[in-house]
C-alpha cells in the first residue's frame, strides 16, 4: 500500500520491546512499520488460530496412531512371550545333573544364533511384527 492509503497510529512500546523491534528490523532489512503491520495482521487474522489448531490436531492424530501401533505391538509381544514361557515350562523336562554343562553350552550357542537372526531381520527391515500385521485381517 502507498502512504496515501494508510492511517497513522501513535503508540508506545516498552524499551526492551522497542530495542528488539529495531534490532530485528535492522537484521531483516525491513522497516519497523512493516514488522508491526505484519505482526498485527497475523494477530488479528481470524483463521490464524484455526490453522494452528488444525496443525496441532493433525500432529496429535498422527501421534495417537503411533501410540496405538506401539501398544498393539507391546500387547502381541507380551502375549507371545507369556504363551512361549508357559509352553516351554509345560513341555520341557528338567535336564539331568550330568548333562547340564553340555545343555548350557548348547543353550548359549542357540541364544547367540537367535540374537543374530533378530539383528539381521531388524537391519533388513524384515521384522516378524510387520509380517504378522500383514497376516492379520483388519491390521
Amino acid at each position: 500500500m502507498t502512504g496515501a492509503n494508510r492511517i497513522k497510529h501513535t503508540f508506545r512500546l516498552p524499551p526492551t520491546l522497542s530495542s528488539q523491534l529495531a534490532d530485528y528490523a535492522r537484521a531483516k532489512r525491513v522497516s519497523q512499520a512493516q514488522i508491526v503491520e505484519t505482526a498485527i495482521a497475523s494477530f488479528l487474522s481470524p483463521d490464524g488460530s484455526e490453522r494452528i489448531e488444525a496443525a496441532l490436531g493433525r500432529r496429535l492424530d498422527r501421534m495417537t496412531r503411533q501410540a496405538e501401533r506401539l501398544s498393539w505391538r507391546l500387547e502381541v509381544a507380551s502375549e507371545t512371550l507369556a504363551i512361549f514361557v508357559l509352553s516351554w515350562l509345560t513341555a520341557t523336562p528338567p535336564v539331568p545333573e550330568g548333562d547340564r554343562a553340555s545343555a548350557e553350552a548348547q543353550a548359549w550357542e542357540r541364544w547367540y544364533g537367535l540374537i543374530e537372526i533378530i539383528r539381521s531381520r531388524i537391519e533388513t527391515g524384515k521384522g516378524i511384527m510387520e509380517e504378522m500385521s500383514r497376516d492379520i485381517p483388519g491390521r
